[in-house]
């Protein structure tokens, strides 16, 4: 399994990096200087950056923005290519913490972002963001967004199948196999982008291994436990148990997260696991759909559920931009309460500085209940020690799906990443 993996890595190594000599890059054609009113910016933030470029134009007349968008997988591939190669963008989308290839820790280390600690906005992140938004004590991610997972229903489909959102484990099993004897499954699943897998898999976790051990990261860092010997294995086989009932339309592996938004928000399917961003995606699709995300039911006991929620995916700005002002001035502009209100309530994500005034989407009630409630938990990978750990863990979730592997292989491969530390 583990040499299917390095071939595969490599792999899309050696794309990233022919697509990376094949262009002139996402700065190719910037004069530089002082009176270059040129910005470029990448994004994994389809949908919802849009507005807020064009708002930022507006705000700035006589100023280009040169802005491409592409999937997490496609964009962390490219982005440390280009960073290496000095061809990267001026604004760039960043994770918080440690989780992937494209995380605040992985690419601030060999210093490839700009410190933005002495922004007027850095020192008024929450203290649980600036974890996640700095590398040794400084400030690398504009984060401006809170992201939850869960299960989002179709309101309208959902009422046509005449079915009932499930409020528990076995309701939900229940749930799936009814819906799929209607011809209409539960939720749409794209895991050919394989950065899809986790969530369905981040949703169970949260509440089945940190709901009866909040302390788990704190053991597992300390070598107190491990991924095969936790609850891990518990949320795995109830990430397969759904798939045995028919939680999921036909062929996942060959579903993209494209194909799945469609599947969703037609009525295809009664709905889809997802972060709360796919809701704007959603409407985009279907204008006149309503979209509510609720808890994915992990055990029978409704009290004890627990929410994947934390910092979203940012903005930070490149060591080497071409045009650092203009750069700053977009980050800027992200984390003021103008920008903010307009990405979060185009996204659907709760703002991370209190004066955003960002009017939350009503789909949004259940999980800004878990936020204020305190029953959340950061999405897993975020403070893993490196990023190998969760790219073990997305690759062999389709291995799973396509019978080339066991969850316990996984498990057993995730540790053996995990120990080997940053």
């Amino acid at each position: 399994m583990k040499s299917r993996k390095l071939t595969a890595v490599a792999a899309a190594m050696t794309a990233a990096t022919l697509l990376a000599a094949c262009s002139s890059g996402t700065n190719a054609g910037s004069d530089g200087g002082e009176d270059n009113k040129t910005l470029t910016i990448a994004s994994v933030d389809q949908g919802s950056v849009e507005k807020v470029v064009d708002a930022f134009k507006a705000a700035n007349p006589g100023i280009t923005v040169n802005l491409t968008t592409s999937g997490a997988d496609q964009y962390q591939q490219q982005i440390r290519t280009q960073l290496a190669s000095g061809t990267a963008p001026d604004v760039m989308t960043v994770w918080p913490g440690n989780g992937n290839p494209g995380a605040t820790y992985v690419i601030a280390k060999p210093g490839y972002l700009l410190d933005l600690s002495d922004q007027p906005w850095a020192a008024k992140l929450p203290d649980s963001f600036k974890k996640v938004a700095q590398y040794e004590g400084k400030t690398y991610n504009a984060l401006f967004g809170l992201n939850g997972i869960g299960a989002v229903y179709n309101d309208e489909a959902l009422s046509k199948s005449g079915l009932t959102a499930p409020a528990t484990w076995s309701d939900l099993i229940t749930f799936c196999k009814a819906a799929a004897g209607k011809g209409t499954p539960a939720f749409a699943l794209g895991i050919q982008d394989n950065w899809v897998t986790q969530l369905v898999l981040y949703g169970l976790v949260a509440t089945t291994v940190y709901g009866p051990d909040k302390d788990f990261d704190t053991k597992l860092a300390g070598g107190q436990t491990t991924f095969a010997g936790s609850q891990w294995t518990t949320a795995m086989a109830k990430y397969q148990e759904m798939e045995g009932a028919g939680c999921f339309q036909k062929d996942p592996l060959g579903t993209s997260y494209e194909a799945s938004q469609t599947l969703a928000a037609t009525g295809k399917t009664l709905g889809i696991i997802q972060g709360n961003w796919i809701i704007s995606l959603l409407k985009t699709k279907n204008p006149s759909g309503k979209f509510t995300m609720k808890a994915l039911p992990a055990t029978d006991n409704p009290a004890e559920f627990i929410m994947p929620a934390a910092a979203g995916a940012g903005y930070g700005v490149n060591a080497k931009a071409k045009n650092k002002e203009l750069a700053l001035k977009f980050v800027t502009f992200v984390m003021s309460p103008e920008g903010m209100k307009l990405f979060n309530e185009t996204q659907g994500s709760l703002p991370t500085l209190p004066d955003a005034g960002t009017t939350v989407d009503p789909g949004l009630a259940e999980l800004t209940t878990f936020v204020k409630d305190n029953r959340t938990v950061p999405f897993m990978d975020q403070l893993w020690p490196n990023a190998k750990v969760q790219q073990t863990m997305l690759s062999g979730l389709q291995e799973v799906f396509s019978d080339q592997a066991t969850a316990a292989d996984v498990l057993k491969d995730m540790d053996t990443d995990y120990k080997a530390g940053a």
